[in-house]
């Protein structure tokens, strides 16, 4: 969760949906990919966005776990496994393979999505600066000091005006 100095960075669903399809339009001009391995849970709903717009049909789930308790991100731990029938596309290594995740934050993830894909694309829609070397495709960049609040985590509620955020 948002600690001191941190930044508060609320995304309504509205908001998300267009940045998705704004990666399905950056990703359409790239390549051409056989299937999409999910990073669950947050690569969900961009995964169903990008596979809608660019028609891929094979979708493959990775789950991978850091963030425990949702305050702090602790040890990575792969629960779900991809198939070996899409690590195997085009020879293996990932290479007609799309990875898809909602955020790289400090890279902990990817890394090891990216050791199970090597050659696959890694596209997110959103990316912090120690995660973005990572990443092939992402839409926008926040500072690393910022906690972006997803729709599927939040809910209606008031939100304080900025400045008196700052005063605190």
């Amino acid at each position: 969760m948002v600690e001191g100095g941190e930044k508060r960075f609320p995304v309504s669903w509205d908001q998300f949906h267009r940045d998705a399809r704004a990666l399905a339009w950056r990703l359409a001009g790239i390549g051409s990919w056989k299937a999409i391995v999910c990073v669950t849970r947050g690569g969900l709903v961009p995964t169903a966005i990008v596979a809608r717009e660019l028609n891929i049909r094979i979708i493959e789930t990775v789950g991978v776990a850091s963030y425990h308790d949702y305050k702090t991100q602790g040890d990575i731990e792969v629960i779900k496994k991809v198939s070996g029938d899409v690590v195997g596309l085009d020879g293996g290594e990932g290479e007609a393979v799309l990875i898809v995740d909602d955020l790289v934050d400090t890279g902990k993830t990817a890394r090891v999505v990216r050791r199970i894909l090597p050659r696959a694309h890694f596209a997110t829609v959103y990316a912090k600066p120690k995660g973005r070397p990572l990443v092939d495709t992402f839409i926008t960049e926040v500072s690393q000091d910022t906690w972006i609040y997803f729709p599927w985590d939040t809910g209606l509620a008031f939100q304080p005006p900025i400045a008196q955020d700052e005063q605190r």
